[in-house]
């Protein structure tokens, strides 16, 4: 789960992690009472969840209460890359020195957690890792010790912080790591991580991406969550605890198995190409268990997409046997009744196929067809999406 900016300022001034006054604001009124109440020159931030804010407008500086009130006025309602603008942050000026970079985040590859740092912060870390990649110290981080004030020292000397800046930065490089850890985050980034004129270190601006596989560790994470914002979909899919993801095809797919999923996308994307470029609508994984109340809770979520056009099921029986599946496809379809109104092509193949397939052909459902192989049942599916 990614936080808007605000969420991730307040986590660190949790962890000590050193920011400034900032308050969220709905309306130019709000905004223009938080301005009085932090006083002096303030910045007017968007909250969305997307880079390039300033260059989209999404950023002003405001000097006056009225300022800021004006500034909201233009930002609130404005699109940025696809996110339309609901809230801003009112945040306290800041008098900048220098620019920073710092962030910690979840190394999938060397299965380890990896530190970006440089000396040059406030531009793109991405065009900085491209034009010049000598500007970005990357160390890695082990998950068993963490980021130490030795590791942090080891961090800012990377990065070529000089002897008077290490000590300082390091400090909060440290303080960082504990929100990290302490969140269950995959990635904690601070661009920028500013040297102010009176000497400080400061958090001027936050991204946070939390674990959600950690959640049953933090009951606070929930009220993080903008639910406003979350795709209905998903919402209901999350409800019912399903490995569920909404793609942009017509095909709807629900398999058991994350591995068996992503290969039922491929070969869908691949016989569409032959009905009118039809693709997948979705992931959905039920995983091992096909119950009558699990298949319900997926073909509830899949036909509630009115992009849908077709599903295609496609179960390979393994500790749940087919005939448990088939049972499953069965009840699902009597639970759902009317509200069950598109094709669907059920491919079953593993331990007790045939018991399976003779379910399905004996409550010879209107809407199931049965396909004897996966290439077989994707054509279909595909060619009733079309159609």
């Amino acid at each position: 789960m990614d936080l808007y900016e605000y969420q991730a300022r307040d986590l660190f001034e949790k962890y000590e992690v050193p920011v400034l006054a900032g308050i969220i604001a709905d309306t130019p009124e709000e905004a223009k009472a938080a301005a009085e109440k932090i006083g002096g020159l303030v910045v007017v931030k968007a909250q969305v969840k997307t880079g390039g804010r300033g260059k989209a407008g999404g950023v002003k500086v405001a000097k006056t209460p009225d300022d800021a009130y004006e500034a909201a006025k233009a930002i609130l309602g404005l699109d940025i890359k696809g996110h339309v603008v609901k809230r801003v942050m009112v945040a306290a000026g800041a008098s900048i020195e220098k620019e920073f970079y710092f962030s910690v985040l979840l190394d999938r590859a060397n299965r380890s957690y990896l530190s970006l740092a440089s000396v040059e912060g406030g531009m793109e870390i991405e065009e900085l890792a491209v034009e010049r990649p000598e500007a970005l110290a990357r160390v890695e981080v082990d998950p068993i010790v963490g980021i130490d004030q030795a590791k942090a020292l080891e961090i800012a000397k990377a990065a070529n912080f000089d002897d008077e800046l290490a000590p300082k930065v390091a400090d909060v490089f440290v303080k960082l790591f504990n929100v990290y850890k302490g969140e269950d985050a995959t990635l904690v980034e601070v661009n920028p991580l500013i040297l102010s004129s009176d000497g400080d270190i400061i958090a001027l601006d936050g991204k946070v991406t939390l674990d959600e596989n950690a959640e049953f560790r933090h009951a606070s994470h929930a009220l993080l969550e903008d639910k406003a914002a979350a795709d209905p979909l998903e919402a209901k899919a999350k409800e019912n605890d399903l490995n569920y993801v909404k793609l942009d095809g017509q095909v709807g797919i629900i398999g058991n198995g994350a591995g068996l999923v992503m290969s039922t996308l491929d070969v869908v994307a691949y016989a569409g190409e032959n009905h009118g470029g039809v693709k997948p609508a979705n992931f959905l994984d039920i995983g091992g268990g096909a119950s009558a109340e699990v298949m319900a809770a997926g073909l509830d979520v899949i036909l509630g997409d009115p992009q849908v056009k077709s599903v295609f099921v496609n179960v390979f029986g393994g500790i749940t046997a087919c005939d448990a599946v088939a049972k499953g496809i069965v009840g699902a379809l009597a639970e759902l009744g009317s509200t069950a109104s598109k094709p669907l092509v059920v491919r079953l193949d593993g331990n007790r196929v045939e018991e399976g397939r003779k379910i399905l052909q004996d409550a010879n459902h209107p809407l199931v067809t049965l396909a004897a192989t996966m290439d077989e049942g994707a054509d279909k599916a595909a060619e009733l999406a079309n159609a």
